[in-house]
């Protein structure tokens, strides 16, 4: 496990990860930039990373402190498929020690207020 209290991935797939990551942070969706400003200004009161690798994973945004993993979804995450992965890819979160809360797009973009309450309700639900 190394340094870290989570799981990492393994060596032979870290570079790929690593690069998809950085991809992601320089193609962000409006609703993730929109988010992060926020979030790196903290408003939560709490250190936050996006784009951050845990396992095989990537999370949109992640509070290793609180253990507390955004995702961020687009209208994708609405098909079935996609809600499957999403539900098996949550699970092996959780099962790291990780709290997963999903937003869409649409929620991010107009309701950042009640977004933003959510996330620190969490955070104060699981300290």
């Amino acid at each position: 496990m190394g340094k870290f209290w989570y799981q990492t991935a393994s060596p032979d797939r870290y570079s790929l990860l690593k690069e998809y990551a950085k991809k992601n942070r320089e193609n962000a969706t409006e609703a993730e930039e929109y988010l992060w400003t926020f979030l790196d200004r903290k408003s939560t009161g709490h250190k936050w990373r996006r784009q951050h690798i845990i396992g095989d994973y990537i999370a949109d945004f992640v509070c290793l402190k609180e253990r507390l993993i955004i995702e961020v979804d687009g209208a994708y995450h609405l098909e079935h498929e996609q809600q499957q992965d999403d539900e098996m890819r949550t699970r092996a979160l959780e099962a790291m020690g990780f709290h997963v809360i999903r937003f869409t797009n649409e929620e991010v973009m107009t309701d950042l207020v009640g977004v933003l309450e959510q996330i620190n309700n969490v955070i104060e639900e699981y300290n």
